[in-house]
């Protein structure tokens, strides 16, 4: 399995707490690498969630996928994912990103400096997390003589930054240990961020980021007709919304377009069916599920993941779609050799 990427599950706000505890007990069990907690504006936290899944499990790495500056000022990350590293005992694991800006700005905060938000995040948190004193002035945030009073347990975490766009992706390659790449970018996309990123670090004379997180929906079940349906529901849902997001920023449109064997055409099309309520089932062929889901079989999953790793992720944060999430997850480590089986 050596040419497989790491597997993970990606949780969100979307889900009730206790949810979401039992499916990172569940993750634990059958070897996934992390839980990462996806936390969308107006949704639940998950800081909750993510505290009560590390006191839960022993094993499973739990990382939040991502934290933005804007809705937490940098020391305040710094103090929050120190604790939860203690609870978690060296286990947890941190995205910075820049956040959606229409959520930010509907916070009345502005948005016009996002790559130097994450930049002075990223500069602050890391030195607060190595238990630094911090007298640091940014373009958006700083701090003034900031120290944590406790020693985290992982001064030297890797801060993972989200990026998609080119700037942002250089930013990446130039300060942050690791590239979070976001649902509904394709392989291709993949390939391009991880080489912009590595020819990034190379410049700034940085070893390349070593983590390559990419978040993928998944539908695995053995009835490969049902788990198609259940991948064109997902991406059905999904669609319209970042095709939107795609006609405001330049680099989710194109992230899109990288899809080979899909045009601009095919995407509005597409769209405007599925905004006239028509069954994504109907309006979705294959190659939008080849483009942005694992789906299928467990070997057909496998084969799509190998795509992924083939492109530069070193790990696929996945959510599995569908009513029986326990059994689907139980499946693919059965299939990955990384449990043995678990009634459900």
């Amino acid at each position: 399995m050596g040419d497989l990427p790491k597997f993970s599950l990606r949780l969100s706000g979307g889900l009730e707490p206790r949810r979401c505890v039992e499916l990172a007990k569940r993750a634990d069990a059958l070897g996934f690498a992390c839980v990462w907690f996806a936390e969308n504006a107006f949704n639940r936290g998950v800081l909750p969630a993510a505290a009560a899944s590390a006191s839960a499990t022993t094993r499973v790495g739990i990382g939040i996928g991502v934290f933005n500056p804007h809705n937490r000022h940098p020391t305040l990350i710094a103090m929050e994912i120190g604790a939860l590293d203690e609870l978690a005992q060296s286990r947890a694991r941190l995205g910075i990103g820049s956040g959606i800006a229409s959520a930010t700005e509907r916070m009345g905060l502005s948005t016009d400096r996002p790559l130097a938000a994450v930049r002075d995040a990223i500069t602050i948190v890391r030195a607060m997390l190595k238990g630094e004193e911090v007298t640091y002035t940014g373009r958006v945030f700083s701090a003034n003589k900031v120290k944590l009073e406790y020693n985290p347990p992982q001064p030297d975490m890797p801060l993972l930054m989200a990026a998609r766009g080119e700037q942002a992706l250089a930013l990446c390659g130039k300060i942050a240990d690791g590239l979070m790449i976001s649902n509904m970018c394709p392989p291709d996309f993949t390939r391009q961020a991880v080489d912009a990123v590595c020819n990034a670090a190379r410049e700034a004379g940085r070893a390349p980021p070593g983590e390559v997180v990419q978040y993928v929906p998944c539908a695995v079940r053995g009835d490969r007709a049902e788990a198609l349906r259940l991948a064109k529901a997902t991406i059905g849902e999904m669609l319209p919304g970042f095709w939107s997001l795609g006609q405001r920023v330049a680099a989710a449109r194109l992230a899109l377009l990288r899809a080979a064997a899909l045009s601009e055409q095919d995407f509005a099309a597409a769209v405007d069916r599925l905004r006239q309520g028509e069954d994504p089932v109907d309006v979705l062929d294959e190659r939008f599920v080849d483009a942005f889901a694992l789906a299928g079989t467990a070997e057909d999953c496998l084969a799509t993941a190998r795509r992924y790793r083939e492109a530069g992720a070193t790990e696929l944060a996945l959510t599995f779609v569908g009513a029986q999430v326990e059994r689907d997850m139980e499946y693919l480590a059965g299939a990955m050799g990384t449990s043995a089986a678990i009634k459900v």
